[in-house]
């Protein structure tokens, strides 16, 4: 299975609509997304996968954001400020990550496989022991262009590829 994980679509609706491009090219089944989606009719855009979010810093609206997340139905969820998700046996940790140490925390306890996080607007991959820390990048103040990017997870050979929202 191949998810998306994205994170800091702040209201950007041409990175959205490129993210959901790059996700029905990829085959992606289930999309991540770390927070700061900003505005609940955000949501709508990821109508056609199993969406996941967690709420991030610039997530006030939180009763429409939830809202939002009810009218796609099926398995998607809003799941507050973290979620612990499991696809194909394998385990996910998803925050908004506004404090590193949390994250450092997280990924050093080895509880997880993957530990996936934003707020930085800076991609990341790193290793963590058996976990791998995933930051997709983001979509607004982003550090720099090569970090415009989505991250696709395959769960079969547990590998991470990013994909720039600019091509």
């Amino acid at each position: 299975m191949n998810i998306g994980i994205v994170s800091d679509t702040h209201d950007n609706v041409d990175a959205i609509e490129r993210a959901v491009e790059i996700f029905e090219e990829e085959g992606v089944e289930v999309v991540v997304h770390c927070g700061d989606f900003v505005a609940p009719l955000m949501i709508d855009y990821f109508g056609d996968f199993e969406l996941h979010g967690v709420l991030g810093n610039n997530d006030g609206d939180v009763a429409n954001l939830q809202a939002a997340f009810d009218a796609l139905g099926g398995e998607s969820e809003l799941h507050g400020r973290f979620a612990s998700l499991e696809f194909d046996g394998l385990s996910f940790a998803v925050l908004h990550g506004e404090h590193e140490e949390e994250v450092e925390a997280i990924a050093a306890g080895e509880t997880y496989d993957f530990v996936c996080y934003g707020h930085h607007h800076q991609r990341e991959l790193a290793e963590e022991g058996r976990t791998t820390v995933i930051n997709p990048g983001a979509h607004v103040l982003a550090r720099s262009d090569d970090d415009r990017t989505v991250a696709i997870v395959d769960t079969l050979s547990e590998s991470v590829r990013f994909r720039s929202v600019l091509e």
